[in-house]
């Protein structure tokens, strides 16, 4: 702090020494330092230890349920990029989807309805060639559905 003496005619302008921040190392809370010239608040972390970190390395779980894709598990038909066209000839992305349906299938191996998500073509093909042989193609294990 600067304090401003006058002695006789003269003017002396005496600087005062700061004492050092005192903060509690245990407090939770930051602390706070306020400028002499401008009155700006500078804070600044105090190094608290709060709990132990969870390691980089561990398992990530994500927060929400993974959602179905749409790719068909038969065929491997998934969605086409193409452009979008309009009358002034302007391009934009866009995304054709598979025909995706879900659909009860009777298995006659397990002698029981398999309910599936399955293209329409795939649907098609199951229906010329018989569940197992196109579920042995595609390499799926029905039995666990």
């Amino acid at each position: 702090m600067a304090t401003l003496a006058t002695v006789g005619s003269s003017s002396v302008l005496r600087f005062n020494k700061r004492e050092p921040l005192k903060t509690n190392p245990s407090s939770p809370f930051l602390g706070f330092v306020t400028s002499q010239l401008s009155g700006i608040k500078i804070s600044c972390n105090l190094p608290v230890v709060v709990a132990p970190l969870k390691p980089i390395s561990s398992p990530f779980t994500p927060a929400l349920q993974p959602v179905a894709r749409r790719i068909c598990p038969f065929t491997g038909k998934k969605a086409n990029k193409a452009n979008k066209v309009s009358f002034s000839n302007h391009k934009t992305k866009k995304l054709q989807f598979v025909n995706l349906q879900y659909k009860k299938v009777w298995w006659e191996a397990g002698k029981r309805y398999v309910k599936l998500r399955l293209s329409t073509k795939a649907l098609k093909t199951i229906e010329k060639n018989g569940l197992d042989a196109v579920a042995k193609k595609a390499g799926i294990d029905l039995r666990k559905e």
